[in-house]
């Protein structure tokens, strides 16, 4: 190989073999990223009053052009994608695709058995009724709730329409994405193929 010293020479990512420290460097087109999101922070790529989950990625990240894909709400931690592959993104966001997010949910009041069918069932949050969703009781007061709908508060709003409230909120997974054992704050790279 020829060592390059000029920082303007153009690269043919197709052809051109680029590496350094004896490590080969490869052209991404896309990026995908996943987050466990701490409460405090707004999903926005910016914002002048909060803090943003942008804020929440370290420097080796390249972020010219990144975005979360869908929201979390401030309050609530959990699993959050970043790409800068927009298709993708209204893909996994679109309602017609039916995307599972499953979130850890904590609640004030033990949640009976007629609750569980009411939010399998569908439920009012203000002049929408829900999409079926799948319940898993932990315990009398912890949740799973599977959704594939994506609108403003609606765990809150499914849970306050049953007489309960959420205590605290986390998304476990997105798809074929599981939060799994990430630490809270921390940041990995995955690949296409992890997400489809």
């Amino acid at each position: 190989g020829v060592i390059e010293k000029r920082n303007n020479r153009v690269i043919n990512e197709k052809t051109d073999a680029v590496e350094y420290g004896n490590q080969k460097l490869v052209y991404k087109e896309f990026r995908y990223y996943i987050l466990n999101k701490k409460q405090g922070y707004i999903t926005a790529v910016e914002d002048s009053r909060d803090k943003t989950v942008m804020e929440l990625l370290p420097e080796w990240v390249i972020k010219k052009d990144l975005f979360p894909v869908g929201r979390l709400d401030k309050d609530t931690e959990g699993l959050l994608l970043f790409t800068n592959n927009g298709k993708l993104a209204h893909e996994l966001v679109s309602p017609k695709k039916h995307v599972d997010k499953i979130y850890h949910v904590e609640l004030r009041d033990d949640i009976p058995s007629e609750g569980v069918k009411l939010l399998e069932a569908g439920v009012d949050i203000g002049g929408y009724i829900t999409k079926e969703a799948v319940v898993k009781v932990i315990n009398s007061k912890l949740i799973h709730l599977n959704i594939q709908e994506g609108k403003f508060h609606q765990v809150k709003k499914m849970l306050h329409a049953i007489g309960n409230e959420v205590l605290f909120l986390r998304r476990i997974s997105f798809g074929k994405l599981m939060l799994g054992d990430l630490p809270l704050g921390e940041v990995i790279e995955i690949s296409l193929e992890d997400i489809l």
